[in-house]
């Protein structure tokens, strides 16, 4: 019989081999090492244990199935569901919901600090901007002084040029005054000479005339 067991299920564990049962949520079960109560108890299984399931005997109510861990034995298929119990379920979703939680918290703390970020760079744009409404006031009054800074160069060269004609001018006037002295003092040289020659020649001829007359009181 026995024998008979072990062919039977292993005729229909190819079949079987993908299938997947959970530990209800009731109590612990046990996994022998036999299909029935009398063989050894390998380990206690929790509610909400996954097992793999490699055989089943209908006959005697018992499933063949292996833990996670690589263990095999026998549990009684009634113990088993297709789906996770509900504990497990409940802690799956727990965790499902604590890990949701997380990453809502990761997503706050990247939100607040993209919004602190972006009020940072909002406050700087807003420090560029009137760093570049100053720095144009700046360059504004700079062209105004380099275009009255050229005007007044400009200027200056006009002056410059102005001044080397008034010293031009200035020159030629002192050079004519120098030469209308010397021409000054030429006439007079010969105004002067002309006097003392008219003088000496009056002279001359006042004693001439009073010599004749003398002569002629001395002849009567």
């Amino acid at each position: 019989m026995k024998l008979l067991s072990i062919i039977f299920l292993a005729a229909i564990s190819s079949n079987l081999y993908a299938e997947t049962r959970y530990v209800t949520d009731i109590f612990q079960i046990t996994l022998r090492s036999g299909q029935s109560t009398k063989n050894e108890i390998i380990r206690m299984l929790p509610s909400g244990q996954a097992l793999k399931i490699l055989g089943r005997d209908a006959s005697t109510g018992y499933t063949h199935v292996k833990t996670p861990e690589g263990k095999e034995g026998w549990v009684l298929s009634r113990y088993l569901m297709d789906v996770p119990s509900a504990r497990a379920r409940l802690s799956r979703a727990e965790t499902k919901q604590a890990n949701l939680d997380q990453d809502l918290n990761k997503v706050k703390a990247a939100y607040k600090q993209l919004n602190d970020d972006k009020n940072s760079l909002e406050k700087e744009n807003r420090q560029l901007k009137q760093q570049n409404k100053k720095l144009s006031r700046n360059l504004s009054n700079i062209t105004r002084v380099s275009s009255n800074a050229i005007q007044i160069s400009s200027e200056n060269l006009r002056m410059k040029k102005r001044l080397a004609e008034t010293d031009r001018e200035i020159q030629f006037i002192q050079q004519e005054n120098a030469n209308l002295q010397d021409r000054s003092q030429r006439d007079w040289f010969i105004v002067g000479a002309l006097v003392v020659g008219i003088s000496m020649i009056f002279g001359i001829l006042l004693t001439k005339i009073r010599w004749k007359k003398k002569s002629s009181w001395g002849d009567i």
